[in-house]
């Protein structure tokens, strides 16, 4: 019965977590909120306000950063292995080619890195505020999916620069990913809502302002990263959401919500990113956090 039980144990999802505000902590957690593994990062005193984006690597490295200008790969261990400054960074990706996109604020661009950290390619954003983004994503088509939290647009650009598609949402926006069928998920900011929205811009579902769940309705704050799972599901990043609200929650195809994560003491209130880490790669990274010294998880 033991072995069963640490074998579904092991076939289980992490979660990697990143939070600012004091916190200042980035953290892979089971479900249920066991932490598996943690690092301090530097936060406000070395000049970081927020955490904005975190991945997984399928390395099992992590690419994070903590301050604005500097994204950073990090093994479990805590060496740096990998680093780009740029100017005021607040979006990055590893793409499976290698490359990874960085979105610059400061030079209101988005650029895709080489591994030898030399620029491949650069797409100018739009005017009028666009270039200062929060959340962007690469899409299939190889276009980018840029929120701006001023003037409070999603805007989908192709990497000549040209705006192919924009959604006016009208909030400071923070998030937004393109869903497998077509629509795209938004997560408002200061809205403090999630919407879903068709090519044609129709509201296909929204939530404001709270969502029903159990024991009681879910606050909505600060709406912030998304994540669409294999199965449908949703993953909904709730940033600011105070010590009696879930930081993350799952919303089924129902949009009825089936888990929620609620680890203040680990994460407070500045928790904007994650990411989600299935099955087979999540046995390999506690594989992975097994073999690493005492020490090195801080």
């Amino acid at each position: 019965m033991l072995t069963a039980l640490c074998t579904l144990c092991q076939a289980q999802p992490l979660l990697l977590v990143s939070a600012s505000y004091q916190k200042d902590v980035i953290a892979l957690c089971e479900r249920d909120g066991a932490v598996v593994w943690q690092y301090k990062t530097g936060g406000p005193a070395q000049g970081h306000a927020g955490h904005h984006e975190v991945q997984m690597l399928a390395n099992g490295n992590i690419l994070y950063h903590d301050d604005w200008k500097v994204v950073k790969e990090m093994q479990l261990d805590g060496k740096v292995v990998w680093q780009f400054v740029g100017d005021n960074i607040h979006a990055f990706s590893r793409l499976p080619n290698g490359n990874t996109m960085i979105a610059e604020s400061g030079k209101e661009r988005i650029i895709l890195v080489d591994a030898a950290g030399k620029v491949i390619q650069e797409t100018p954003l739009g005017k009028d505020g666009r270039g200062k983004t929060r959340q962007a994503e690469v899409l299939n088509n190889g276009n980018f999916l840029v929120c701006a939290e001023q003037p409070g647009t999603v805007t989908e650009y192709e990497p000549s620069g040209k705006i192919v598609w924009e959604h006016p949402i009208g909030t400071r926006v923070y998030g937004a990913i393109r869903l497998r069928n077509g629509n795209t998920l938004i997560a408002s900011g200061s809205g403090n809502s999630i919407v879903e929205v068709a090519p044609d811009h129709s509201v296909v579902w929204e939530a404001k302002q709270t969502i029903p769940a159990s024991p009681r309705p879910i606050e909505l704050k600060w709406t912030a990263c998304l994540k669409e799972l294999p199965n449908g599901h949703l993953l909904v990043d709730n940033c600011h959401a105070g010590p009696d609200h879930p930081q993350l929650f799952e919303l089924d195809r129902r949009k009825k919500v089936v888990w929620q994560f609620n680890q203040y003491d680990l994460v407070g209130n500045g928790m904007a990113c994650f990411d989600y880490i299935d099955g087979d790669r999540a046995t390999k990274i506690r594989a992975a956090i097994g073999q690493l010294q005492p020490a090195t998880s801080r």
